[in-house]
């Protein structure tokens, strides 16, 4: 038993897992990171998505005056040369009539074959908006014109698209509804022909008992399928297909805290499973990574941000060289680009919810008296 125990005091003393290292530059797995932009001709950002395309990295957000406001757009930028490109407005929720309403939530995708897709949606706000598709030929450099969905369709609400082996695109959806209590109800849309045609399944959930949007899709291993997301009772949900997405089991919380905010994850080509969020049950801080084997168990990676403020809707894809690549809103200001090294990162088990080092929790926020100051 001798051995072990020099091991197990290592394990305890990694950065990763010591309140020593909120530095995220320290934690084993980290290689770099960057803001995509310092400056911009808006002044509030937020929900990004990134993808790899034959030229490079490209991702985009949502920014203008603050979210909902009707100068929101869809904004870009592509990473050339190593460097990001000065973000460029691709797309806005201008209407035929001349109004003009919010985007919301794009989503990148690179299809096996194909161009590179850009889902977003606009309208008033989430129980009203309606999903469109923009396509590129040239790996984000012009875009075509807007296609809307077809009515009850919303496309990928958040989170990339998966590719089954045929072709089939699963996009991992959610509708809000504005009766009160607004129902929150996931629904898994499907197109075999990168945004043609559509078919999607009957609602996942009732969106009361528990109220779930936002889904990623992860593979299990042959037709097995896992979805795992948002809610609204400060946890994070979980379902399984065994059918390739046709047909789903009923919705379940795990024992992963969520703040009601946006989540991502992403199978590696190891088979591990990925997991960004906030793992706290309030706020947006901290930002955390963790990774399982089977999707049901998860260990602690990385914490990303732990200071006071806004980190969140983190983006996460693996690209060609095995780094896995992390977007998200940082403090609503910038979107920050975090890259990892799956094969480097040393993780430690998460036991009824709780991350293994405390200390990485948010602090307190201050009194309400203090803040007024």
């Amino acid at each position: 038993m001798k051995p072990f125990l020099p091991a197990l005091f290592a394990l305890l003393t990694i950065p990763a897992l010591s309140a020593m290292a909120a530095d995220l530059t320290t934690q084993p797995g980290y290689v770099h990171s960057e803001f995509i932009f310092e400056s911009a001709p808006f002044p509030s950002c937020h929900a990004s998505t990134i993808a790899q395309t034959a030229s490079g990295l490209v991702s985009a957000w949502f920014g203008g005056t603050r979210e909902g406001a009707p100068d929101v757009g869809i904004w870009l930028s592509r990473h050339i040369g190593g460097q990001w490109s000065a973000p460029v407005e691709v797309a806005n929720g201008l209407r035929s009539d001349g109004r003009r309403f919010a985007c919301y939530n794009p989503v990148l995708f690179q299809p096996a074959k194909g161009p590179l897709l850009l889902f977003y949606k606009a309208g008033g706000n989430p129980n009203g908006w309606s999903g469109f598709l923009k396509t590129s030929l040239d790996d984000g450099a012009d875009w075509s014109a807007a296609k809307p969905l077809p009515d009850g369709f919303v496309g990928p609400v958040k989170n990339k698209p998966v590719q089954l082996a045929n072709g089939m695109l699963l996009c991992g959806a959610s509708i809000e509804t504005p009766e009160k209590p607004s129902r929150w109800r996931v629904q898994i849309e499907r197109t075999p022909d990168l945004g043609k045609t559509w078919e999607k399944t009957e609602f996942l959930n009732d969106g009361l008992e528990i109220s779930a949007i936002q889904p990623s899709i992860l593979f299990l291993g042959g037709d097995k399928l896992l979805a795992i997301g948002r809610t609204r009772q400060a946890h994070l949900f979980r379902t399984t297909s065994a059918d390739d997405g046709q047909t789903w089991n009923e919705l379940s919380l795990t024992d992963l805290p969520n703040p009601n905010s946006g989540t991502d994850a992403v199978t590696l080509r190891d088979h591990r499973h990925v997991l960004v969020y906030n793992h706290t049950d309030h706020g947006r801080s901290p930002l955390n990574v963790a990774v399982s084997r089977d999707g049901r168990t998860w260990q602690a990676a990385l914490v990303l941000e732990n200071e006071p403020g806004e980190y969140s809707y983190p983006a996460v894809i693996q690209t060609a060289d095995g780094l896995v690549h992390i977007t998200y809103t940082w403090k609503r200001h910038r979107i920050k680009h975090v890259v990892v090294d799956p094969t480097k990162l040393v993780l430690a088990p998460i036991v009824n919810g709780e991350w293994p080092d405390n200390e990485y929790s948010a602090p307190e926020p201050a009194p309400a008296a203090a803040q007024a100051k």
